[in-house]
């Protein structure tokens, strides 16, 4: 089938899309009732207003609380003021903000190019990503972190790197993962922009110690190698190499170090390469895909991450493998497996976004330069 040329052709095919898009969302997928959000607002109200300690907050009839560090409280402290619904407005506007910066630093010539109908095809994409539906809906921060993150590779790719580190930094003081990438600058050989970047973490972490001592020491000393706060490691939605391990019922964690070791040095041969021939996209791509995998807990809605190594693939010319992986981290598959993840199928099945996650780190296409696709 052709696609339409005509501009009355194209915005008849955007607004049965984006009809076909609505249509499914509000019928198939899971949604999340903005539980992650609850969890915030009512962890930071609590601190701010009825002198509750931080990690010991709960939302009413289940077991979850605070889990990530004390600085992202103190950043989340004006939910306190706003209340539930007026921190869903302002978390939907910021995470529409950091999509569109998402979408500049990845796609924005090829963007530019196609205009609004090219966006509005992009929109109904991305409308359709699990990841991405779930941190909507669950009020995470991934899209924001991502952003931040892809600040720093913007600023590295265009070659104005005085500033560059500051939002891995930050984005690593709200939320340990993002510290890969700082791994990844020493990799690169960019020690200044890897010291802006743990400095940052430094100083605002440090920031939120001096605003709660005690959170931040429990926080550091206790909370942080508590698993169990953040939820079963054997549960579906844990797509990292933990939670395959968990999910075959292998509890030792010398197993999981080495796998963790294997990743790591082909990440680091790649990332190298990568940034050798200046394809700062890919090293950072491939530096998200890493940390999805030696994450221990790695939720469906963490793989936001992957959608640089999409952006690469495209532009590399694979848009026929990045469609149908696309098309498969769309479709919710692996919650077939909720109830009982064993035998084959199971080990197949219900960790296939990790089994994605890992082919993407050996086979994306980096460290070489393509030219722009449409």
């Amino acid at each position: 089938m052709r696609a339409p040329r005509t501009g009355r052709g194209r915005l008849a095919l955007v607004l049965v899309l984006a009809a076909a898009v609505t249509a499914f969302t509000a019928t198939v997928p899971l949604l999340r009732d903005w539980f992650d959000l609850r969890v915030y607002q009512g962890a930071v109200d609590s601190w701010a207003h009825h002198g509750g300690r931080l990690y010991d907050y709960r939302v009413p009839g289940t077991s979850y609380g605070f889990t990530y560090p004390p600085f992202a409280a103190v950043l989340m402290l004006p939910m306190a003021l706003t209340g539930l619904h007026g921190a869903i407005a302002v978390t939907l506007l910021l995470d529409l903000a950091a999509l569109a910066f998402v979408l500049h630093v990845l796609a924005g010539e090829e963007l530019r190019r196609h205009g609004w109908y090219g966006v509005a095809l992009t929109l109904c994409a991305l409308a359709l990503f699990e990841p991405l539906r779930d941190t909507v809906s669950f009020g995470q921060v991934n899209m924001l972190l991502l952003a931040l993150v892809l600040l720093d590779c913007r600023l590295l790719s265009a070659g104005r790197e005085r500033w560059a580190g500051a939002g891995i930094g930050l984005a690593a003081a709200v939320k340990l993962t993002p510290a890969v990438f700082i791994a990844l600058l020493l990799v690169a050989g960019r020690r200044r922009a890897a010291a802006v970047a743990g400095a940052v973490a430094v100083g605002a972490t440090a920031l939120a110690a001096a605003v709660d001592p005690a959170a931040s020491r429990f926080y550091w000393t206790r909370a942080l190698w508590d698993t169990d706060r953040v939820g079963r490691l054997d549960y579906v939605s844990n797509q990292s190499l933990q939670g395959v391990l968990a999910r075959l019922d292998i509890t030792d964690r010398a197993v999981w170090a080495v796998l963790v070791l294997l990743v790591l040095g082909v990440w680091a041969a790649r990332a190298r390469r990568a940034v050798a021939a200046g394809d700062w996209t890919a090293a950072f791509a491939l530096t998200g895909l890493t940390a999805c995998l030696v994450s221990p807990v790695t939720w469906v809605h963490h793989l936001v991450w992957l959608l640089p190594a999409f952006a690469v693939l495209v532009r590399a010319g694979r848009t026929r493998t990045a469609a149908v992986l696309y098309a498969v981290l769309c479709t919710s598959v692996v919650w077939l497996w909720f109830d009982d993840a064993s035998g084959v199928d199971g080990f197949l099945g219900g960790s296939l976004y990790t089994w994605i996650t890992l082919g993407l780190l050996l086979w994306l296409p980096a460290g070489q330069r393509f030219p722009s696709r449409p």
